[in-house]
């Protein structure tokens, strides 16, 4: 028998009903339950927008793919790229807009890779720069103006934090929502551009991120996606190595993939997880000799970037991390490490502090962010049941912010990318370990290790 008509509009009345509070009910999910949604489908000049080829020729001695980073105390390292190999290494700069009271001139490289040619590589260092000041700049003594921030001197300190990023609309998407966020810095642990050995990808790349890098300091460190050796043909790093050259030699290390920085009152390292690292290679003794010089009077917060992360509840790239972490962990807990931030995992986990696998007062927080929108896709599958060290775990595109407060408080926060809006879907205040009780109550065996030859 047919449903009364007033029956029929009840049940249609309920079952949207029941729809839209499963819709709110989804909504509000977090954390390893949470399904991503379908993305929206991209406008095509947003997609576009990705490609240089898109963009309006420059001359051949135009800057092109330009970006920043920290060169020391009170300096900056501007890099670009021209297509005439008789460009000048010059940069003008001042503090005001279109006046260039100061001139710095510096170096230049390129390489070649199969049958690919670099452009001319430019590497020049400005400074000594005042702190928290505006500067414009024009590389190579003409084309278009640009200018950028210095970091304070002193807290608080905004950073953004994104892990492998690639070229994907989803990239793009990610870098729009760091642009929004009011930070002093990025830092990347690893897998930028991912060209895989068409160096091409490398230029898309720079061109991609010149508007957010030519701004802000970008502190980067490599990942398995920056090898690219090819073995009797190609050594490994190449491009990456010429076209992002990080502090290395200011802070002693004697490999562009390893190396720390000062920025107020933190002290980062950015380590190598694809080159040497047990204990009898460089990038160890480098490590042991730039913890102990740490001042944490000065510099409170430590903090440390790598790649392949330690403490990881994903299926993907299990345990590729733990013969770095049986070397150097001991190091970093001995030293009284606050973070440790990786990438390389396709998705995002915080863990609490933690050390040798065991749930520790004393020991770092660990996060792994390595979902900044790469083309290979989200790492969906976790680990059941959650190890005891794990708080939070989504796989989801995104990236974090880390605002340093002053020298005990820092207030961590993780941004969700979905389409158009950055979600704040994870957020944790964390407490220095240079405002507890460790450093005073430090295992002296472990402060040995430092010490050691």
């Amino acid at each position: 028998m047919a449903a009364p008509p007033l029956l029929l509009l009840l049940l249609l009345a309920v079952s949207f009903s029941c729809a839209a509070a499963a819709a709110a009910a989804g909504a509000r999910v977090v954390g390893e339950d949470y399904v991503r949604p379908p993305p929206a489908r991209p406008h095509r000049k947003a997609l576009l927008s990705i490609f240089p080829w898109s963009k309006k020729k420059a001359s051949a001695s135009d800057p092109q793919q330009v970006h920043i980073s920290l060169a020391g105390e009170k300096r900056m390292r501007i890099t670009w790229i021209t297509n005439d190999n008789s460009a000048p290494s010059v940069v003008d700069y001042g503090t005001k807009e279109g006046t260039y009271t100061m001139t710095s001139q510096g170096e230049s490289t390129s390489y070649s890779y199969l049958l690919y040619s670099s452009g001319k590589i430019h590497h020049v260092v400005i400074g000594p720069l005042e702190d928290n000041t505006i500067y414009y700049y024009r590389c190579g003594g003409q084309g278009p103006e640009f200018q950028f921030k210095t970091p304070p001197s002193q807290f608080p300190l905004s950073l953004a934090v994104v892990g492998d990023l690639g070229q994907t609309s989803w990239t793009k998407s990610t870098l729009d929502h760091i642009k929004q966020c009011e930070h002093d810095m990025l830092l990347l642990p690893g897998d930028l551009s991912y060209a895989d050995f068409m160096q091409h990808l490398w230029d898309s790349f720079g061109t991609l991120v010149e508007p957010l890098a030519s701004t802000r300091p970008w502190m980067v460190t490599e990942g398995n996606h920056e090898k690219e050796h090819i073995p009797f043909l190609e050594s490994g790093f190449q491009s990456y190595n010429a076209r992002w050259k990080m502090p290395y030699e200011e802070c002693g290390s004697t490999s562009n993939l390893y190396y720390s920085f000062e920025v107020a009152g933190a002290h980062i390292i950015m380590l190598g997880s694809y080159t040497d690292y047990d204990e009898s290679s460089d990038q160890y003794a480098w490590l042991k000799v730039d913890l102990a010089k740490v001042d944490r009077k000065k510099t409170p917060w430590l903090i440390v970037l790598l790649h392949a992360p330690w403490y990881n509840s994903n299926w993907a790239h299990q345990g590729e991390g733990d013969s770095m972490m049986a070397a150097m962990e001991p190091l970093l807990y001995a030293a009284h490490v606050d973070m440790v931030i990786a990438g390389h995992v396709h998705a995002y986990e915080r863990a609490e502090r933690v050390y040798n696998g065991r749930l520790d007062p004393c020991g770092a927080v660990h996060i792994t962010i390595g979902d900044g929108g790469n083309r290979e896709g989200l790492a969906h599958r976790y680990r059941n049941p959650k190890p005891a060290w794990s708080v939070f775990r989504e796989a989801s595109f995104g990236h974090g912010e880390l605002k340093i407060m002053n020298s005990t408080h820092a207030h961590w926060t993780w941004h969700r990318n979905d389409d158009e809006e950055p979600v704040r879907t994870d957020d944790a205040w964390i407490n220095s370990l240079a405002g507890s009780g460790c450093i005073q109550e430090g295992s002296h065996e472990l402060r040995k290790i430092l010490m050691s030859p």
